[in-house]
């Protein structure tokens, strides 16, 4: 990257639109009939936690918060008050709505990664000196005196320096104050921010939201294959998107055959696919060859374990679960290889190991406990 170019948005998927423009929110009902339904009895809590797996809208649904908030005028409890509101819509021409998207509402904060100390790329954390900007944001007095708002994204990436200065800001809210704190892995987090939060846990997408979130983000997907990207993505948009960008589809579908001919694996085919994760620039293949063999390797040993083949993501998977793993005992051993390739993968990508090899040797070890199976 040029010194002169603009650093890219932290909290941007690459290829899709911000959350910030983004204007309908697919699935999540109940979580924002529960945001409304406190803001209309006026207990709103002065901090949400929005949590749940990568990708699934979370970062979306606060814009949609924030921008509800901002743009509902506050109730003076006159005669001629407005009704409560019955949904968070909010026109994308009202004057809070273009603000955010320029980036420009006075009355809203953005904490995410900033760059570094030499500004030459994005900080791999969200630093103290970050959620210093923002107390001293809420230090100042509100454009109009009216309500403010702030999101975090996400709570993940913050040093411990940052969480512990994130949560005096939680101890003692600013009046008028109210934080969206997005959260991938809240377990991870210091119990005592996620005790002074009210959560709203997100939930994987069904196929037909999966595929109008996916749509409107600008990917494209046909009809016939929504359940297969649904099962692949755990509902994710995030992921959809790089599946669909990646040809996640037929690679998955290319595994299955692969995998079809275990336990005497088919060295062709195998090469073929290390060879081309091994490819000049061929890094995110790579990678997303890592994570469906994960998955494959998961979904089968849940199959396995429970005698239940889940929805199929490629053609004859249900037929090659029930033969690979067709007692709980070979589910425990594909289980068992799927914690190992993790690991391994994980240990070849810190010392640079060639991704061909890699990827062959991850390939093999699925046929060497074939092999094993077959044998008992």
């Amino acid at each position: 990257m040029a010194a002169t170019d603009p650093l890219p948005e932290p909290d941007r998927l690459e290829g899709a639109p911000h959350p910030r423009e983004t204007q309908v929110l697919y699935g999540h009902a109940a979580q924002q009939d529960e945001f409304l339904r406190t803001f209309n009895t006026g207990r709103l809590h002065h901090a949400w936690m929005l949590t749940g797996p990568k990708g699934v809208g979370k970062a979306t649904l606060a814009w949609r918060l924030a921008r509800f908030l901002l743009a509902t005028p506050e109730d003076d409890d006159g005669m001629f008050a407005a009704p409560p509101p019955e949904t968070l819509e909010v026109p994308p021409d009202h004057p809070v709505a273009r603000r955010l998207r320029q980036g420009a509402e006075p009355r809203h904060f953005l904490l995410r990664r900033g760059p570094n100390d030499k500004e030459t790329a994005l900080s791999q954390v969200i630093s103290v000196d970050e959620v210093r900007k923002m107390k001293s944001f809420f230090a100042l007095s509100a454009a109009d005196g009216g309500r403010r708002a702030a999101i975090i994204d996400s709570l993940d990436e913050m040093n411990t320096a940052a969480a512990n200065a994130l949560l005096k800001l939680l101890e003692e809210p600013p009046a008028n104050v109210t934080l969206f704190l997005i959260a991938h892995q809240p377990a991870r987090l210091l119990p005592t921010i996620r005790s002074r939060c009210r959560e709203l846990r997100l939930t994987p997408l069904a196929p037909q939201d999966l595929a109008d979130a996916l749509t409107q983000a600008g990917g494209d997907i046909a009809p016939e294959d929504r359940t297969a990207l649904a099962e692949l993505s755990g509902g994710s948009v995030g992921e959809a998107f790089r599946l669909t960008n990646l040809d996640g589809l037929k690679l998955y579908a290319a595994l299955n055959r692969l995998f079809a001919t275990l336990p005497r694996l088919d060295r062709p085919q195998a090469l073929a696919l290390a060879e081309l994760a091994g490819a000049r620039g061929a890094a995110e293949t790579f990678d997303l060859l890592v994570t469906l063999i994960d998955l494959f390797l998961a979904r089968l040993a849940r199959a396995g374990a429970t005698g239940q083949t889940p929805p199929e993501a490629a053609p004859g998977e249900a037929q090659l679960f029930h033969r690979l793993a067709p007692q709980p005992d070979a589910a425990r051993a594909w289980a068992e290889l799927a914690q190992t390739l993790s690991a391994r993968a994980r240990r070849g990508k810190a010392v640079n190991l060639d991704p061909a090899a890699l990827l062959m040797d991850m390939l093999l070890k699925v046929d060497e406990t074939a092999g094993s199976l077959a044998q008992r």
